[in-house]
């Protein structure tokens, strides 16, 4: 038996467990371990895991830009996106390399500062669960102001791995951290 983990939007989660019985036939449903879990006659079986508390958040950052948002369920409360300029790296030597890197390294200090600033009023308060996403550095260097320590706490898997955080890329990152982590396994 092999198995393969997919996500499906918790919207659609009812409407996956009916085509699970069209596929494989009759089924039986159950709860363990707090998963739901389906056995079908065939032999192929899924569990499924993940109820989004009412109120989390999402915190996705990457050098250079960032995007986070309170959600309550699956409905983004509050949300900021925000862009700030980081030097690329170039290819000179010596005393012009140092001094770019310098420049970059104060530029990226400068994005993540911002972006822990946005996360203190957006993030902090009553989140039950914080998923995270992008640059693991990037999220650490924010996640180290002294306001946003119970950010830390509160912390939880999947990691999102998404591109520069815009918009677009944020709305995808809710419906990604809020989807149910579905276990397939087939015969």
């Amino acid at each position: 038996m092999t198995g393969r983990q997919i996500l499906v939007p918790a919207v659609r989660m009812e409407r996956w467990v009916s085509n699970f019985g069209g596929r494989h036939g009759d089924f039986a449903l159950s709860v363990e371990l707090g998963a739901l879990t389906g056995l079908a006659g065939d032999g192929a079986a899924f569990a499924a895991s993940w109820v989004p508390p009412t109120s989390w958040g999402v915190l996705l950052v990457r050098k250079g830009g960032f995007a986070m948002a309170r959600v309550a369920g699956h409905r983004i409360e509050e949300s900021k996106v925000g862009q700030r300029h980081v030097q690329g790296r170039t290819k000179a030597g010596g005393q012009s390399q140092q001094r770019f890197s310098r420049r970059r390294d104060n530029q990226a200090r400068a994005a993540y500062e911002a972006a822990a600033g946005h996360a203190h009023r957006i993030l902090t308060g009553s989140l039950s669960a914080l998923v995270c996403g992008g640059d693991r550095t990037a999220v650490e260097q924010v996640l180290e102001d002294p306001h946003l320590r119970r950010l830390v706490e509160v912390r939880v898997e999947p990691w999102l791995d998404v591109p520069d955080p815009r918009r677009a890329v944020l709305d995808q990152a809710v419906i990604d951290a809020a989807s149910v982590a579905v276990t397939v396994t087939d015969p």
